[in-house]
């Protein structure tokens, strides 16, 4: 049963005061909502609406948000209850640690890695193409050769982009949260523009079929790996569109929404946790998505989905070329620009207080929980998840890296609204400052939502989210096991307690 011992929630808040491993509580429940509308309103606003226009929803796409805003919604519920119960940095991974055991937990958290570190990688590459439409024909144009990993030999801009946010994330939390403040001040102003002129341009005749009809898929038969897993499993046509492609859909721009469990994963440098991180967390949901269908449905009503190309890394700036707008596009480009910056360094933030939490627990080398004596931040893991989001963006394409932060992604949030109904049974003593209403049936539809959306990415994103995991394992029998100051007793009056036994 080692494999499943918990740690109490009374001995993981109380870890938060251990000297030398104690972070700053600086952050309020604006710094918090503003943290989730940084992080959410990037790739989805800026990147994904056309590609996934084009290749899976058509004008519905804004349906596609909907469904993948709902999933998210149902958890978001359920992490607000951990969050105000159990306010430690880690987010899921430290949820799990008290409902579902050690092995469970280092299995998040290694999931946890995979969403953050690569999901920053994606926004850097993001950032990248921005950028690069921006000084296209300029004297500073960035050559192909050191701008895509794709046709090129490095994406440079991506890779510095990853470096200078890591340089401000070890400069302190409260100094991140200020630049954030600043830069979505910028993006809301962009999506006001692009909503409030875009509108002015809009064809109704675009949005007929609104759902298009159903169509064999470009790939034609295609292999396993190639096609939505539960075509394969059920044996049905590859196809794009129709009801299907606006679920594919919803599935791929759940990648569009990550971000709001970040403002989870910084509880613990939060005044009055157990008010405020439900607050952010809720609050910047209901807006982004909001946001994201309307920004959708003025896209779609712009140009026909038909003539949105689904590589181009910039389809807000390309929409308003096509109406003759380019300024438009330039000031879009601008604010996506600057704007993608800000969701890179939060999503190294998420992954540094997860791996943060894992190494003061000991299932990581306990020197990266190491804080910085004058900014107060884990500076330790902060550079060297810097470094790593720098490589990955360096070398790998964006459609790659965002189709396994997807699938990571929902793995967590099935995870963590299971484990919000383990903990009320099992600790039903615990003060909740936030109750998720009607838990049973919010928990149970989306764990069910969750997982249906993970059956719709492709089975190559199934295999490498496999192969991930099994490293995973591997590492923790190595080493998480044998070092977890669990499992060595130093966390007294914790080590033997089973799930489903309260102390």
């Amino acid at each position: 049963m080692s494999l499943f011992r918990t740690k109490s929630v009374e001995q993981s808040i109380a870890e938060t005061d251990e000297p030398g491993h104690r972070l700053k509580r600086e952050l309020s429940a604006l710094d918090l909502t503003v943290f989730g509308v940084g992080v959410i309103i990037g790739a989805g606003i800026f990147v994904y609406t056309g590609t996934v226009a084009a290749s899976n929803s058509g004008p519905a796409i804004a349906i596609s948000f909907i469904v993948a805003g709902l999933a998210c919604a149902l958890a978001a519920l359920c992490y607000a209850e951990f969050a105000s119960t159990v306010p430690v940095a880690g987010s899921a991974y430290t949820f799990s640690y008290a409902t579902f055991g050690e092995l469970v937990a280092w299995i998040i958290g290694w999931d946890l890695v995979l969403e953050f570190t690569v999901g920053a990688s994606a926004l850097a590459v993001g950032f990248s193409g921005y950028l690069q439409n921006l000084l296209a024909g300029t004297p500073l144009e960035i050559p192909t050769a050191i701008g895509s990993a794709t046709d090129g030999w490095i994406n440079l801009p991506a890779v510095l982009i990853s470096l200078l946010v890591t340089a401000v994330l070890i400069l302190g939390v409260k100094l991140s949260s200020r630049v954030n403040q600043v830069v979505v001040a910028i993006k809301l102003a962009v999506v006001a523009l692009v909503i409030g002129l875009g509108v002015t341009y809009v064809k109704t005749s675009n949005y007929s079929p609104f759902i298009p009809e159903r169509q064999p898929s470009p790939a034609g038969e295609g292999s396993f790996w190639d096609q939505p897993l539960i075509t394969s499993l059920f044996g049905m046509e590859p196809a794009v569109f129709g009801v299907a492609g606006v679920m594919a859909g919803a599935a791929v721009v759940f990648f569009a929404f990550i971000g709001f469990d970040v403002v989870a994963t910084v509880a613990e440098e939060t005044k009055d946790p157990q008010r405020n991180v439900p607050i952010g967390i809720l609050s910047s949901l209901a807006i982004v998505t909001g946001l994201y269908v309307a920004v959708s449905l003025v896209i779609t009503g712009m140009q026909n989905y038909t003539e949105i190309d689904p590589t181009d890394s910039a389809p807000l700036a390309t929409a308003f070329d096509a109406v003759g707008q380019e300024w438009v596009g330039n000031v879009i480009a601008v604010g996506a620009t600057i704007g993608l910056t800000v969701v890179v360094l939060i999503l190294i933030l998420g992954q540094t207080r997860v791996a943060f939490a894992m190494a003061r627990d000991g299932l990581l080398p306990q020197g990266l929980a190491k804080v910085h004596p004058t900014y107060g931040t884990p500076y330790v893991i902060t550079a060297i998840t810097g470094v790593g989001v720098a490589v990955l963006s360096g070398f790998l394409d964006f459609e790659t890296l965002g189709h396994l932060v997807s699938i990571g992604t929902l793995f967590a949030f099935l995870l963590v609204s299971v484990g919000v109904l383990v903990l009320r049974r099992t600790r039903p003593d615990l003060p909740r400052a936030f109750r998720t209403p009607a838990v049973g049936l919010v928990a149970t539809l989306s764990v069910l939502l969750c997982f249906y959306l993970m059956l719709n990415l492709v089975g190559e994103t199934w295999l490498r989210f496999g192969i991930w995991m099994l490293i995973g394992i591997v590492v923790y029998f190595a080493y998480g096991r044998r070092h977890s100051r669990l499992g060595q007793g130093e966390l007294g009056g914790t080590l033997e307690r089973e799930p489903g036994v309260a102390p």
